[in-house]
């Protein structure tokens, strides 16, 4: 798709906007690295409060990731898109240290619907997990 069509919004406006009204994605630490037209790739560091007893990475903090990176792409477009359904399967632990990749991609969008993989892996630890997630496309521009 055509950045430059006058009803879509630059990916720098809406990067800025990303990341100055996800007060979640914050306190994560997270960042989002790059983004594209139903693309994201969000970066966070597992840190202390990252961790779960077991002394690994705490499964709410994986998901958090990768549902950050389906959130970007899946509005990505400058329209409002909200998450309907999403699965997680977690293949390998991270630890203390680790930066977490969520690296989001869409499979399909309609004008109501789109599906988004996104895989979550880690700089030591490899693949850690694969997120599916669906939106529903609410329809009005959610971003200036």
């Amino acid at each position: 798709m055509d950045d430059s069509a006058t009803d879509l919004p630059s990916f720098e406006l809406l990067k800025a906007q990303f990341v100055a009204r996800d007060g979640y994605m914050q306190s994560l630490g997270a960042e989002l690295a790059k983004m594209g037209r139903g693309h994201a790739i969000v970066r966070m560091p597992v840190r202390q409060d990252s961790l779960n007893f077991n002394g690994t990475c705490h499964g709410g903090a994986i998901f958090s990731v990768a549902d950050c990176a389906f959130g970007v792409a899946s509005n990505s477009y400058g329209t409002l898109a909200a998450g309907i359904d999403v699965h997680i399967t977690y293949n390998a632990a991270a630890r203390l240290g680790d930066v977490l990749t969520a690296t989001a991609t869409e499979v399909s969008r309609s004008r109501k619907i789109a599906v988004y993989e996104v895989t979550v892996s880690g700089d030591t630890a490899g693949h850690i997990a694969s997120f599916t997630g669906t939106v529903y496309i609410i329809g009005h521009k959610n971003f200036t």
